[in-house]
């Protein structure tokens, strides 16, 4: 699979999103369908909506592999990495926020983005939200879905992307959704265990100042209510020197979070462009990687 991986990535990081409807669009009507017909507060509803809209996303892939079958072998390959590199984010994620580092007004840019209420925040808000964005994202958009893509394929992608869809659409911990978002939510923490943490050693890595980023992830990673969103923040937040986190409102409720990180140096636009120097380092490194593992299983 590393070959599907290599040209899904390829394709993403040189035209970004089709000029279509997503996938994850229609997944998401999907599940708003189901909750206008079927929506009970219950866990066990929750979960039939989960198995639901997982048995289809994997129907759906099973099928466009077999008809991929009738076309010559090379068309064969690229329509298939076609359709795999939508599940890929980095491109839409990292001009995303490239935009609220150049915005004059960085808290409508950032609405876009967050779950998070933005009408009262400051710029050193937004711009802290969008750096959250950042390294939560490059593993739920990038490194999962590519994870899974290179050990299942197209299969494999789909229903991750399916699990991410629920988990951001109807796992919020609101009367509405504490138990009919349940399953959704500890499914979607199992998928993105090993992703979230791979991230955030990748950061470590490939960002300036490792051993407090090290050190950082390793003492902050685990404190948020989130099981997997707190590594990678932690260790961007380390990278950068400044603190990431802390208190912010959701549905017009604050909610006080943890700071991640040490508040060494101000957030600004310009920490923001520090972190997106991270874009290059990962296309290179993962690009090689799975081009050498080609390679090397040949």
């Amino acid at each position: 699979m590393f070959e599907l991986a290599f040209a899904a990535y390829l394709i993403d990081k040189l035209f970004g999103e089709l000029p279509c409807k997503h996938p994850v669009m229609f997944m998401g009507d999907f599940i708003s369908a189901f909750e206008k017909r079927f929506y009970q507060n219950s866990i066990l509803r929750g979960a039939i909506l989960v198995f639901s809209l997982i048995s289809i996303s994997w129907l759906v892939s099973f099928s466009i592999i077999q008809l991929s079958l009738f076309l010559p072998e090379n068309l064969q390959f690229f329509v298939l990495a076609i359709f795999a590199s939508s599940g890929l984010a980095m491109n839409m994620l990292f001009s995303s926020v490239q935009d609220v580092a150049k915005s004059d007004f960085p808290q409508i840019s950032v609405s876009h983005l967050v779950s998070r209420d933005t009408e009262n925040m400051t710029k050193n808000d937004a711009y802290k939200a969008a750096l959250e964005t950042w390294a939560e994202n490059l593993s739920d958009g990038v490194i999962a879905p590519l994870l899974y893509l290179t050990l299942f394929g197209l299969s494999g992608i789909a229903i991750y992307k399916a699990i991410n869809t629920l988990d951001s659409m109807i796992s919020y911990r609101t009367a509405r959704y504490e138990k009919f978002g349940k399953f959704a939510a500890r499914l979607d923490d199992v998928a993105n265990y090993i992703p979230a943490r791979l991230t955030a050693v990748l950061i470590v890595l490939l960002m300036p100042n490792k051993k407090h980023s090290w050190r950082m992830l390793w003492r902050d990673g685990h404190k948020l209510e989130s099981l997997n969103a707190g590594y990678p923040i932690a260790s961007l937040a380390g990278s950068l020197r400044i603190a990431l986190g802390g208190a912010a409102y959701y549905h017009g409720k604050l909610k006080l979070k943890p700071n991640l990180g040490d508040d060494l140096q101000p957030i600004s636009h310009a920490k923001i462009n520090d972190a997106l120097t991270l874009r290059w380092r990962l296309d290179l490194t993962i690009l090689l990687f799975l081009w050498a593992m080609f390679i090397f299983l040949i």
